[in-house]
């Protein structure tokens, strides 16, 4: 693969970065992929200035032009879909299927999906209300229309873990609404965002409407937020990054959607389909490693069906292929990097500290180079362990049995996150009742699937606000009522 070196991407053109470039390495061989740009601060207050310049021109474009850009932006990623896989595979670790399925071909998909978007109506009609006579004016009907208005600037700061995806599914409903946006990708795989802003340039968006930059120092992604241009950020990653930025966002009265960590409880009754729920949970595994908010790595099960659990999962991690995500049949990848590898693995010997016991992975596979994490079993583990009440986004599963369906009720909520959480029964009645009282923006009922149309956000620590679908519209748009005397 050629070395890919972009510059940033400020009011349509391609600039030099102040700071110089530093390297993003493949995490599984641990080759330069390319060099990014290192932004100064005066570069994202210039990209963040272009963007509010180019606001009140965008805002009042047709929404079927904006449609047709986002339209031809997503022609251009399926033209170029084989290198932009081999690019996000390189610098994510992911394996081949996974960026090719999960990344490049869901980016593109979203590009579709708010070209649509871009035509939805954006008034709703509201009742007339009937007033007397008063202090407010005379007598009279009063119509009213509620009107959905874009924000402005946005700022988009995206995850590592899927930067075609992620970073899609903020661009696109934002540009559809008529917002201009400046995007900041995670600093350790921000190459696919360049390919992205390429073709949303070939697609013939207009100069600042889209502004990308990078750096591997904390102070661009700090620009990029308490930029006085900026009027909303959208953040997905670490609860506690976001909550620098809500802070931030609050001094300045900015706008926020925030998509941060989580802890998914796997509640698992015991007239369960074992196998089914093992499948779900080993995708905790098979699906980037672990590196997803959304992964069912908290696993509480009812001690009926506990050691059968158990025997399967270890059964099922003893198949799965550890190595180059680039060759066939591999299912678990590196992680991102190092610094994140000692990391997993620091929780996995806490957990051992703690009194939990590793009955799979727990070693790291010998593999010469990479930044691999074997996956990992621990069980005996109480609702009070750092490992069940944290976040450690890696290949890491951890099971805790409950007696009843309180207790699992009550296990599953004490957590400070509350993302997504599944629930696996026979009995479907209790699946949804139990879902009901589960405190998670998202609950699967005897599947990990989604419905890619239903709102997508958390309770708690897990976020603010909502986003996918027609939600995503709601989130990068202000309201504004509209009311008019229609008679006296």
């Amino acid at each position: 693969m050629t070395l890919y070196e972009p510059k940033l991407f400020i009011d349509g053109a391609w600039v030099e970065p102040d700071g110089g470039q530093y390297e993003i390495l493949d995490p599984a061989t641990e080759e330069v992929v390319g060099l990014a740009p290192e932004a100064s601060r005066d570069q994202v207050y210039a990209a963040a200035a272009a963007a509010r310049e180019a606001f009140e021109g965008w805002s009042r474009t047709a929404p079927e032009e904006r449609a047709a850009i986002l339209d031809r932006a997503a022609d251009v990623i399926q033209r170029e879909f084989t290198p932009y896989a081999e690019l996000a595979r390189a610098e994510t670790g992911a394996t081949t299927a996974t960026a090719r399925g999960m990344q490049v071909a869901v980016g593109a998909a979203r590009f579709r999906r708010y070209a649509r978007g871009a035509l939805e109506p954006v008034e709703s009609a509201i009742a007339p209300q009937i007033n007397e006579a008063g202090p407010m004016g005379r007598a009279g009907v009063f119509g009213a229309v509620a009107v959905r208005q874009p924000v402005g600037v946005i700022t988009c700061v995206t995850s590592y873990n899927n930067p075609w995806a992620n970073p899609a599914g903020k661009v696109a409903p934002a540009l559809a609404m008529g917002n201009t946006v400046v995007v900041k990708p995670a600093p350790q795989d921000p190459l696919s965002v360049f390919r992205m802003a390429e073709a949303l340039a070939e697609a013939g968006v207009p100069r600042g409407v889209v502004n990308v930059v990078t750096g591997s120092a904390p102070a661009v992604g700090e620009a990029a937020v308490d930029s006085p241009d900026v009027d909303m950020v959208s953040f997905t990653g670490s609860t506690a990054v976001g909550q620098r930025i809500a802070e931030v966002c609050g001094r300045g009265m900015k706008r926020q959607l925030m998509e941060l960590g989580g802890k998914g409880a796997a509640v698992v009754f015991e007239d369960a389909d074992v196998g089914a729920a093992v499948m779900g949970i080993g995708t905790t595994f098979s699906f980037y490693s672990g590196q997803i908010c959304t992964a069912p790595t908290r696993v509480l099960v009812h001690r009926a069906v506990h050691d059968r659990l158990v025997e399967q999962l270890t059964a099922y991690i003893g198949h799965l292929k550890v190595g180059d995500p680039a060759e066939a049949g591999t299912v678990v990848g590196p992680v991102i990097s190092a610094a994140h590898r000692d990391r997993v693995e620091s929780y996995v010997e806490l957990g051992r500290k703690e009194g939990a016991r590793v009955v799979a992975g727990g070693e790291r596979p010998p593999l010469e180079r990479g930044f691999y994490v074997a996956p990992t079993l621990l069980v005996d583990c109480t609702n009070d362990m750092r490992v069940v009440r944290e976040e450690i986004f890696g290949p890491v599963v951890v099971v805790v049995p409950f007696d009843d369906e309180e207790e699992a009720v009550a296990l599953a909520n004490d957590s400070d996150y509350g993302l997504l959480d599944y629930v696996w029964s026979g009995d479907v009645a209790r699946a949804f009742r139990v879902a009901r009282r589960l405190r998670a923006g998202g609950v699967g009922v005897n599947t990990i699937g989604r419905n890619m149309e239903a709102p997508f956000g958390g309770f708690k620590r897990s976020g603010v606000g909502r986003d996918v679908g027609s939600y995503a519209l709601h989130a990068y748009s202000e309201m504004q009522a509209i009311v008019w005397p229609g008679g006296s």
